[in-house]
């Protein structure tokens, strides 16, 4: 599968975006997509999870600022980001996993202004 992440871009401090992430086929068989972030030094974290029962699950210092939802009609995955802070600042990947197999978005850069 091919993921395309869209929707990053540069906002001040206490802004939104949305991202969105969309697939190259239906995103029913996968287990669980997510929403992962590198900021420039540091490793890779997970941002928001969904799995195909809807469950969700969110780093702590994204919860209640953070929704992750996918819409399988449309095949794709969406972040809407609240009050953003300057640590929010890296590039975001969406992520999909299915059994052992999981495959990754090009990335799309999010930066906070302070």
């Amino acid at each position: 599968v091919q993921l395309q992440a869209s929707g990053g871009g540069l906002v001040q401090g206490g802004g939104s975006l949305r991202l969105s992430c969309a697939a190259s086929r239906n995103i029913f068989s996968f287990n669980v997509m997510g929403w992962y972030r590198q900021a420039p030094g540091r490793q890779r974290e997970l941002v928001a999870s969904l799995t195909a029962g809807r469950t969700t699950n969110y780093a702590d210092s994204v919860k209640g600022r953070f929704t992750i939802s996918r819409d399988n009609r449309k095949n794709a995955l969406y972040l809407q980001m609240g009050t953003l802070r300057p640590e929010d600042t890296a590039v975001y990947y969406c992520n999909a996993k299915q059994g052992s197999i999981s495959s990754w978005g090009q990335g799309t850069l999010v930066t906070v202004s302070s």
